[in-house]
């Protein structure tokens, strides 16, 4: 899994491995990231991807927020601008090799890696999770394409399998891409399928559809070098240790998108 991942869009239902959602190292770029509801206006949150660290600009309870990540550290900075304050969050750092590692962002997990398997001509590398739920064990399977970092097929406690297959390359947004097609089959013989459009540059997914009427989408992507001054505080803001209900301290963000 490289860095700056599980950040736009997941494949897999435990997010994990199947970008979830990486960056690349050497390109970066900013971006609207547009989330889609039914009967609600679409959500957007602006992008800015790093080398290093990305930021997320968004506003909560009216109030304009800032989430800056940094991956390989285990750090966000989440900014309130409209009080001139910030607190850190601390989370399990990630690898700065490009190996493929499920258990990188997920805590209280064990991951085994149990060989190799080719998918549909896609190399493929296969891991047994196993993680804690209400004090059971929970064991899953993942089989991993080893160049997209795609979750290609998984395997639930519930009995439910989900399968993931290319089924062209279409142009999004004047960028290039592969499309492809998830599908969850349940034990109970329903079928759910979703859609994400894999970006061969970025490799990241930018665009994905989900069962409901759900989507995600980076629109206005422009790839350039991103100025270092984003991904900093701003002097004189004050750090913030305890963030409680007081409507007079500032809103942060949660976790993910």
């Amino acid at each position: 899994m490289r860095t700056l991942s599980k950040f736009l869009i997941t494949g897999s239902a435990l997010l994990i491995a199947s970008q979830s959602t990486a960056f690349s190292k050497t390109i970066e770029f900013s971006a609207d990231a547009v989330i889609g509801m039914p009967q609600q206006a679409p959500r957007t949150t602006r992008l800015y991807v790093g080398k290093n660290a990305v930021r997320r600009e968004s506003v909560i309870n009216g109030q304009n927020v800032i989430e800056i990540v940094f991956p390989e550290k285990g750090k966000a900075l989440l900014i309130n601008e409209q009080l001139k304050s910030y607190k850190e969050r601390q989370f399990p750092n990630q690898s700065k090799t490009k190996k493929i590692n499920p258990c990188e962002q997920m805590q209280n997990a064990t991951c085994e890696k149990l060989g190799t398997e080719n998918i549909d001509g896609l190399k493929t590398e296969k891991w047994q999770i196993i993680t804690i739920n209400q004090g059971r064990r929970v064991r899953t399977l993942h089989w991993i394409d080893t160049k997209r970092k795609l979750a290609i097929r998984e395997f639930f406690p519930d009995g439910s399998v989900s399968e993931l297959k290319m089924l062209n390359k279409e142009k999004i947004n004047k960028r290039d891409t592969e499309k492809w097609q998830r599908t969850l089959s349940r034990p109970d013989g329903q079928s759910i399928k979703s859609y994400q459009w894999y970006d061969t540059k970025l490799k990241i997914a930018i665009k994905e559809e989900l069962a409901g009427g759900f989507s995600r989408e980076l629109k206005n992507i422009k790839e350039s070098r991103q100025p270092d001054k984003l991904f900093s505080v701003p002097a004189g803001y004050m750090k913030i240790d305890k963030v409680g209900n007081n409507n007079n301290r500032p809103v942060y963000p949660q976790q993910g998108m």
